[in-house]
């Protein structure tokens, strides 16, 4: 199994921690400390090495932090995890809901007198120290650069990882990494900045054409680079990673301790995005600094055609693999099978394509209640059976070597009740929604984003995430800067592979999401329509049959059901020939017009 199902953190962990590291604070002074749920290189997923927020409170979200004073201590986390937060800490540890509560108001409130809040450079970006010390000005509070306080507590630390690192093959990528190394190095030159330092893993996997296993379900290297204006690269990376892959002419690997000195002699102007550089990498730069975004970023996003195409055809065997997995459980008969069942099934099924690496992250099985958590895992301990009247939410995905996956489907246990079928049926809507729409270019996903909602508000209901993320070709399945977000100001354009989710979730009762993959493209002009605008549109890349019987069929346009009616025809068209004969059999009824 890609996927274990032990506990990895425990609330009665969190006290002795916490004790700990408060003495710690003492020794230096501190009134506070800051512990981030990011690592050095700032992207979403972390290592074992540097899970420091779960080690210390036991919350295990991928987003989230922890800010530790003498008296309290506060666990920010956003709506989606403010289910999972109060099962997993102990009550010395208060959840804050965040970003309602800002960070800076809720130091402000705690510390009337001031004090010295501690953090460690290298773990909060230049953006977030530079808005926290701008928010708190006048209160008396001061950031202090510190040593990593966690880590002077964590004994039995594990070893930061050093997994090897593999070509990427150009078929796969689309473009030579000389190629994109030239490509980029050109825009600095016209930006008239002399390098660019990179810190995100994904960023430097693209770049290089190569992947890595560094962190489990995301096929990247932990490392750093400086691209300068020439196109060379020097690359701070353990040389046991790198074996004898050959980087091409160009590309200098150094140690990473040599990170440092490098930056203290990088002629400048030294391109940095703000959002992701780590403060102590921004104070090394110091007045040779030039803030913009990270130059991997958006090229990486906008997909080529061979990405697109490996993305699809990733997607094809994917959702035969799915496909089985949901012939086989609807077979089960309700309360026969747990939700750790589910998971074991669909990742056989997963691992019967010789190209499948890895799961792209922890796969979301929960039932009945558990379904209301977003980011559920489940574990022996939390494990359940699949009853009559119960709903599954359904999150998974594979990291195959031509695409990154991501789908959920929300699936009945028995009969479903008319609240339940309701509620979905919204849901499908907003889906439905958002991959019928076009819109003009230049538009980003806040733009957008509420398209999906608005049969949900109609009802007075809403869920508490995104519509939809960036993905990565077999890269990381959450992937920036594209989003459909009510905070994202990244324009959509072509290539870019987003997911298209959104939920609904009843706290203690059940959860709904439902979730495709599209990709944005060029759409058509339509007669009638301006030809002087130029809209977009999205192509579906996910083909698994959304559950008929949570739809309350009378409550769909005509629109709706002719899309639901054509995406069926059309999963049975392309997944049909790729599963097993009792599969088959199963698909043909899941498809049926409705």
């Amino acid at each position: 199994m890609f996927q274990s199902f032990d506990v990895t953190a425990r609330p009665d962990q969190g006290p002795p921690r916490l004790a700990a590291l408060r003495e710690e604070m003492a020794r230096e002074a501190l009134d506070g400390f800051l512990v981030p749920r990011a690592d050095a290189h700032q992207g979403e997923y972390v290592a074992e090495h540097d899970a420091r927020l779960a080690w210390l409170t036991g919350f295990t979200g991928s987003a989230g932090f922890c800010a530790v004073l003498r008296e309290v201590a506060g666990v920010f986390v956003d709506g989606r995890y403010r289910t999972q937060v109060k099962a997993q800490v102990a009550e010395e540890f208060t959840p804050v809901p965040w970003p309602d509560v800002s960070l800076a108001a809720w130091l402000k409130e705690r510390l009337p007198q001031g004090g010295r809040v501690g953090f460690d450079p290298w773990l909060h970006s230049l953006q977030e120290v530079a808005r926290l010390e701008k928010a708190l000005e006048g209160s008396g509070i001061e950031m202090v650069r510190s040593a990593n306080l966690v880590d002077r507590i964590w004994t039995d630390q594990p070893a930061p990882p050093m997994q090897p690192v593999k070509a990427h093959p150009e078929a796969l990528a689309g473009e030579s990494a000389e190629a994109k190394r030239a490509r980029l190095a050109q825009a600095l030159r016209e930006a008239g900045q002399r390098a660019a330092v990179l810190t995100l893993p994904d960023g430097i996997m693209w770049l290089l054409n190569i992947r890595g296993a560094d962190i489990a379900r995301n096929p990247v290297a932990h490392g750093f680079a400086i691209l300068h204006d020439s196109g060379a690269v020097d690359l701070f990376m353990a040389a046991e990673k790198l074996g004898d892959l050959d980087l091409g002419d160009g590309v200098s690997v150094q140690a990473p301790d040599a990170f440092g000195a490098a930056l203290d002699t990088v002629q400048g102007p030294v391109l940095v995005d703000s959002v992701t550089v780590p403060q102590a990498v921004a104070d090394r730069l110091g007045d040779r600094l030039a803030e913009g975004r990270d130059p991997c970023a958006l090229p990486k996003a906008r997909k080529n055609a061979a990405e697109i195409q490996g993305a699809a055809e990733a997607h094809l065997r994917d959702g035969a693999a799915v496909v089985e997995c949901l012939a086989w459980l609807d077979a089960q008969p309700p309360g026969s099978v747990t939700e750790i069942d589910v998971v074991t099934r669909l990742e056989a099924c997963r691992r019967a394509d010789p190209n499948l690496v890895d799961i792209s992250f922890e796969t979301i099985a929960g039932t009945g209640a558990n379904g209301a958590i977003m980011h559920y895992r489940v574990t022996h301990e939390t494990d359940t059976r699949l009853e009559d009247g119960h709903l599954l939410v359904l999150d998974s995905g594979g990291q195959y070597l031509d695409g990154t996956t991501d789908i959920t489907r929300t699936l009945p246990i028995g009969q479903p009740g008319a609240e339940e079928r309701a509620a979905f049926t919204r849901v499908l809507q907003g889906m439905i929604a958002m991959s019928r729409l076009r819109w003009p270019k230049g538009l980003a996903g806040r733009h957008i984003e509420a398209v999906g909602r608005v049969p949900l508000w109609l009802a007075g209901q809403d869920f508490n995430h995104g519509l939809g993320h960036g993905v990565g070709a077999y890269l990381s399945v959450h992937e920036g800067p594209q989003r459909l977000s009510r905070v994202s100001d990244v324009a959509l354009e072509p290539g870019m592979i987003l997911s298209n989710e959104p939920g609904y979730y009843r706290e203690g009762a059940f959860g709904i999401r439902i979730e495709n993959l599209l990709v944005v493209e060029e759409a058509p002009t339509l007669p009638g329509g301006d030809p002087e605008r130029s809209f977009l549109s999205w192509r579906t890349l996910t083909f698994v049959p959304i559950d008929r019987r949570l739809i309350v069929a009378e409550a769909l346009t005509r629109d709706e059901r002719d899309w639901l009616n054509a995406y069926h025809r059309e999963v049975a068209e392309k997944i049909g020939p790729r599963v097993s004969a009792e599969a088959r059999a199963w698909l043909e009824a899941a498809t049926a017009p409705i």
